[in-house]
């Protein structure tokens, strides 16, 4: 199984609880291995997941179905 990493900058800033819901509901989404932010970077989302299950498209469309402005780091 091929793992692969994505990093998405929140622009907002979140709450401990809003960061915590966007991680669960990013977990949800299948593929989804660990979804964390960062604790000294608390608008970078670090989530690695199975490329063969979904896409830092699928993962970066959540974060912004969710209401936040996000984009991509290094794509």
């Amino acid at each position: 199984m091929n793992i692969s990493d994505v990093m998405i900058h929140i622009n907002e800033t979140l709450s401990g609880e809003a960061r915590s819901s966007l991680e669960e509901a990013m977990r949800q989404i299948d593929g989804v291995v660990s979804p964390r932010f960062s604790p000294t970077k608390r608008h970078l989302l670090l989530i690695a997941f199975v490329p063969e299950k979904t896409s830092s498209a699928v993962l970066l469309s959540k974060a912004r179905a969710a209401g936040y402005t996000a984009q991509l780091i290094g794509a």
